[in-house]
This record gives structure tokens, C-alpha cells and sequence, in this order.
């Protein structure tokens, strides 16, 4: 019985979070915080190449950061689907106060400590940005019908705290890798339990096949 991407019954919900494309900052290495950047001509390629492999996972819905790398990226996709997209600021990235614009190597040497902790002193907490983050995905989970689908554009550290929070891993623990420009994660919420079920990926994965006896035996433990 094939897990992905059919046959996960109609109490399976999924997010599919993609970042944004590429901007200037990205490639500068420069913290963008929620200064809106907008996406450079590699950012915008990498979407177009991106989108019709995640239109292929028929989404019922797509959601959005309303800073435009983010927008512009969904913007795309909406295109292809035919689907509106929906702004939440609450996906926005995290605020980095006197970082944005920085690069990572004049943060380390204007802010060492700071830098260590990867905390910007007049930024937003990372427990702030895991809470508007995970209040966001629940939301959007919430609003899916049974077996549905919802791409969520947003940006590297708003995406892999709410990801963490859902997961149940620790704001502190950075457990899980980044995201590349334009690559996305899946997650699955099944009998209330949130499951990663792709990191980081560019491409669709191949249809896993789980026996029978497997799945039952998990259904008698959830």
C-alpha cells in the first residue's frame, strides 16, 4: 500500500513548506530578517522549476509569508494551479532587528556572543517565531478537508521552527538541516501525531511501499 503521495485516507492531512527562491541577500549571505528582498533571476528560474513538481501533488490550498520573496515564489505556483494564495504574516521570517543586511562573518564580528547563541539582541526570540510559526501550520492543517494537501511558502528559520514545534523537537536543538532556496518539506498529520516524511527535497519522491501488517500495527498504537 503506497503511503505517498495516495493512499493515506481521508484523516491524513499534509503541509508541503517551501521556501522561498533565491534573493541578492541569499547569495551576499546576508541576514534578511523581514526586510522584504525581493527574489533575484535565479530565485524566480528556481520557482518555475520548482512549482510543477509541487503542483503534481495537487494542493487544495497554498499559503503564504506576505514578504514578497516568499509571495512571489507562491505567486507562481498559483499560476499553475489555478489556486489563490493566501497571506499569513505570521510566516514571515524572523525579525533580526540590527542583523538584517549583515553578513554572517560582520554579525560574528560586531555581536560574538549574540553570534554564538545565533540570537540577535534586539531581533525576535526564536521562541516567538516557533509560536506564530506552529499557530500558523495548525491553522492551515485545521482548515484542510480529510486527505487534503496545503503548500506553505515561507523562509528558512520561520519554517524549520514551526516544523520543530509540530515535531515536538526543542526550539533550542536546530535538529533539523536548513532549507535550500526553493526546496521544500513535507509533514503529515495523522490521528493528531505529525510525522517528517521529506526534508529538503528538490525533487518527488519514489512511492513508498509499506506491508499491510505494518500499518496495522501502528494504528493499534496511535
Amino acid at each position: 500500500m503506497s503511503i505517498w503521495p495516495g493512499g493515506e485516507g481521508p484523516e491524513i492531512v499534509k503541509l508541503v513548506l517551501w521556501r522561498h527562491g533565491q534573493t541578492t541577500y541569499n547569495a551576499e549571505r546576508r541576514f534578511q530578517g523581514q526586510s522584504d528582498v525581493p527574489l533575484n533571476s535565479v530565485g524566480l528560474r528556481q520557482a518555475e522549476e520548482a512549482a510543477p513538481y509541487l503542483a503534481a501533488l495537487r494542493p487544495d490550498a497554498i499559503y503564504s509569508s506576505d514578504l514578497s520573496r516568499a509571495s512571489t515564489t507562491a505567486g507562481v505556483l498559483g499560476r499553475l494551479t489555478g489556486l489563490e494564495v493566501q497571506l499569513d504574516k505570521d510566516l514571515r521570517e524572523r525579525g533580526g532587528g540590527s542583523w538584517e543586511g549583515l553578513t554572517a562573518a560582520e554579525i560574528a564580528e560586531l555581536y560574538p556572543e549574540a553570534y554564538a547563541a545565533w540570537a540577535p539582541p534586539d531581533g525576535e526570540a526564536a521562541e516567538a517565531v516557533a509560536d506564530r510559526a506552529e499557530a500558523a501550520m495548525r491553522r492551515i492543517a485545521d482548515s484542510l478537508p480529510g486527505g487534503g494537501v496545503a503548500v506553505v511558502v515561507g523562509h528558512g528559520g520561520c519554517l524549520g521552527f514551526g516544523a520543530a514545534r509540530l515535531l515536538g523537537i526543542p526550539d533550542d536543538l536546530r535538529a533539523l538541516g536548513p532549507f535550500g532556496n526553493c526546496r521544500w518539506s513535507v509533514l503529515s498529520r495523522r490521528l493528531g501525531r505529525w510525522r517528517l516524511l521529506e526534508h529538503n527535497a528538490g525533487v518527488l519522491p519514489e512511492p513508498v511501499l509499506v506491508p499491510e501488517p505494518v500499518l496495522e500495527a501502528e494504528s493499534s498504537q496511535e
